[in-house]
């Protein structure tokens, strides 16, 4: 084509005229027209074909879509069949093993049927055979009343006295037998364990008193310290809780009340006071809330101190600080806080000698008198509210029986609580441990030999070694050696039953037969 378009452009210079121009112009956009048409017919023919493969394609795609969704549900079908015909199994055997059931039912209520039936004849012949013992056995009673010549009654009370007499005999000869077998193996190395135990812990006793004395630099703060009209003094007596006595003595105020904690609170208020200057109502109200805090933590860094003793952790932060408050407690003069870290280096070494776990014995020696921090608020045994305190904040079982039977408030029934016991003992019983008054001292020398001597047998009765020995002599025509035995245990239990005392009492129970003849 572009040849032919040469040639007429050709011919179109050759002419050179206007017409000749014009008709090449359009035989020139003829043959473009028809160029266009060609390309246009040749585009259209690609789409169609893209068209058609693009169809084809949209066809593949949707069979393999149709097929893979049908091999899906083939196979879910397949898994439901599979669970269907499994139920139907389960479903078979159990309706199986339910008709044998019924057949055993069946068969256990025919043979109770019959045993019904059976019944009444079989009581009939108990009911003869029982009629035929009964006319026996008065027989017999009247044969025995007419040849022994008592009645029934007299015979039985004869034969219980003699059976009664019998037994206690046995049982005391028993006792004494296994008394003396225990005491073989156990009481030497019950002895060594104490004595070692006792050895290789010695402790330093704090006395503590009801009054606390605050030095003064001079008399004349004594009326500062009062006030004017007494405001000052009852001041610090309703903020603190304590009593304030100032008397004739030199410079010095004393504080005066039960509660060890509130009367370490108002001897820092008064010594701050004192030493500031300022006293007034509101100045003292302040340092009052600032001694309570300073007591509140000295409290929490001395329970802290005595677990670091002690070696035992893991303890609630609640019951770190009741044995820090033991540290303002006494008994019988003796610091709590002091015994129980005693009774904790005790256990620990008991514990080690037998073999237990030592940290544990040290837990709960340190841990046993906890309730006494609390038994001024709480009513009951502080052993009782002391296991309750410990159960509450976590221990673990064995620890909270032996704080509960350290006192036999409950029988101790492990090795813990045992050792608990022991060191408990050890460490109130010690001469010099605890203090007494001695109108109770003296009153509880009485009961003691009051018991003692309140059972049948006894000659004379004495008290020794402060109260912690009885011995009580008998008569040797009243009680038998194995009488004896049991007439310690019983007077002991007397003495558990009616006095409250520290440590333990030992009951000594003495028979002697005295021969005499004069040479003459």
């Amino acid at each position: 084509m572009s040849i032919e378009i040469t040639l007429l452009l050709i011919l179109m210079a050759l002419a050179g005229g206007a017409f000749g121009g014009s008709l090449l112009r359009r035989k020139f956009i003829e043959s473009r027209l028809a160029g266009a048409e060609l390309t246009a017919e040749q585009i259209v023919e690609e789409a169609r074909k893209q068209a058609d493969t693009i169809h084809k394609e949209a066809l593949i795609q949707a069979k393999d879509t149709v097929l893979e969704a049908k091999a899906e549900w083939e196979k879910e079908a397949r898994e439901l069949r599979r669970e269907i015909q499994a139920q139907e199994k389960r479903l078979l055997q159990r309706e199986e093993h339910l008709d044998r059931k019924g057949l055993q039912l069946d068969g256990r209520e025919e043979e109770l049927s019959q045993r019904e039936r059976a019944l009444p004849l079989m009581e009939d012949k108990v009911r003869a055979r029982e009629k035929e013992a009964e006319d026996l056995v008065a027989q017999q009673a009247e044969r025995l009343e007419t040849i022994s010549g008592m009645t029934a009654e007299e015979a039985k009370q004869t034969i219980i006295a003699g059976m009664e007499s019998e037994a206690r005999h046995d049982a005391a000869k028993r006792i004494k037998q296994i008394e003396d077998e225990a005491k073989e193996t156990a009481d030497k190395k019950a002895k060594e364990i104490l004595a070692l135990a006792i050895q290789r812990y010695a402790g330093d006793y704090v006395a503590e008193k009801a009054v606390s004395v605050v030095p003064l630099p001079t008399d004349e703060m004594k009326g500062r310290i009062i006030g004017r009209e007494g405001r000052n003094i009852r001041a610090i007596e309703a903020a603190t809780g304590i009593d304030l006595i100032i008397d004739d003595t030199p410079e010095a105020v004393i504080i005066s009340g039960f509660n060890p904690v509130r009367r370490e609170v108002a001897r820092l208020t008064l010594e701050r006071l004192v030493a500031d200057g300022r006293i007034h109502p509101a100045r003292i109200e302040e340092v009052v809330a600032k001694a309570e805090q300073e007591v509140d933590d000295a409290i929490r860094e001395a329970g802290e101190q005595a677990t670091f003793d002690v070696g035992v952790h893991g303890i609630h932060p609640e019951i770190i600080k009741l044995i820090g408050r033991l540290r303002y407690r006494t008994s019988y003069g003796q610091n709590v806080l002091q015994h129980s870290l005693e009774v904790a280096f005790l256990c620990g070494i008991m514990a080690s000698e037998l073999g237990i776990n030592v940290k544990q014995a040290k837990r709960a020696g340190l841990l046993h008198d906890i309730g006494k921090a609390v038994d001024h608020e709480i009513e009951g045994s502080h052993a009782v509210i002391g296991a309750d305190l410990a159960r509450k904040y976590g221990e673990s079982p064995k620890i909270v029986h032996a704080i509960a039977a350290h006192h036999e408030d409950e029988k101790p029934e492990t090795i813990l609580a045992v050792l608990v016991q022991a060191a408990d003992a050890l460490s109130g019983a010690r001469p010099g441990a605890r203090r007494e008054m001695l109108e109770t001292y003296v009153k509880r020398l009485e009961d003691l030999e009051r018991i003692g001597t309140s059972f049948s047998g006894v000659s004379s009765c004495y008290a020794i070694q402060a109260g912690r020995e009885i011995r009580v002599m008998v008569s040797s025509e009243d009680v038998t050696d194995a009488q004896s035995y049991v007439l310690a245990k019983d007077i002991a239990r007397k003495i558990e039953a009616e006095m409250t005392y520290p440590g333990q009492i030992k009951v000594n129970v003495i028979r002697e037969t005295r021969a005499t003849e004069y040479a003459k």
